[in-house]
């Protein structure tokens, strides 16, 4: 295997570290990085839906997400969003970030209720989509916890049975691509602005896809290449909910199996 500029095999991560949890008013929240890129995650809870929902004789809840890139997180500087005018990539992407939580959500089970994840970038330097949805999901847990009574725990009061599980797995998130047609994990800034390939893949803790987001540069890959890159991507998520299983510990919402 041929060492990357940071002195990283091609299969591997970028050192992943979290604060948890995070200063915020938030009951969830999170400071994930992985190498340069970091980003906080934030979860808040509103007992309340959107109006769509309203229509609905039992309202489910709803999960939804935003994305940005702080001034700072750059250079040269990003100019900040303002007047609610948001670019087309940071809508593309809170897109993205919702669509993914809410794949591994029980809208019943959470109730009528919204909980929004807040994913500010504080650093970027490549795979802010991808650790978005990684530090996104731990926090959502958090905020779910802090909800008396989901999640399969036993309420206080007079309800006696304890309500069903909220999660119904874990999602994680890694880019991956070719560089010199070399495939390579957890792609960095310099080596995605260079890269031949470069893939964003989204999975559950169990091995279902949600998403994959993939386009060549000048060059095309094959079908061998595309599933080389498919699996280099589960190996990558295999170890991240990994990482978070043992960053949430015993709020870990699943058996122990996932």
């Amino acid at each position: 295997m041929t060492t990357r500029h940071d002195g990283r095999q091609p299969d591997e991560l970028r050192p992943i570290t979290v604060e948890r949890p995070y200063r915020s008013a938030a009951p969830g929240s999170v400071l994930i990085s992985a190498g340069k890129t970091t980003i906080l995650c934030t979860a808040s809870v509103d007992d309340d839906v959107p109006p769509w929902k309203k229509r609905d004789e039992n309202p489910t809840g709803w999960v939804t997400a935003e994305y940005n890139m702080l001034p700072g997180s750059t250079a040269p500087r990003k100019r900040r969003d303002r007047s609610g005018k948001i670019d087309g990539r940071s809508t593309e992407i809170q897109r993205l970030i919702g669509r993914s939580l809410r794949s591994v959500v029980d809208m019943a089970a959470l109730g009528p209720r919204t909980i929004t994840v807040d994913c500010d970038v504080l650093e970027a330097d490549g795979g802010t989509r991808t650790l978005s949805i990684t530090g996104g999901f731990i926090a959502l847990v958090d905020a779910v916890a802090a909800i008396e009574g989901l999640n399969g725990q036993q309420p206080n009061g007079p309800q006696r049975e304890p309500q069903a599980p909220v999660f119904t797995d874990s999602i994680a998130a890694i880019s991956v691509g070719m560089l010199d047609r070399q495939i390579l994990l957890d792609l960095d800034y310099p080596e995605d602005s260079r890269a031949e390939v470069d893939m964003n893949v989204v999975m559950t803790g169990s091995g279902q896809f949600v998403e994959v987001q993939g386009t060549a540069e000048g060059q095309t890959f094959s079908r061998e290449e595309l599933d080389e890159q498919l699996a280099a991507a589960q190996t990558g998520i295999g170890r991240l909910t990994t990482i978070q299983r043992e960053i949430l510990g015993e709020q870990w919402p699943l058996d122990a199996s996932r």
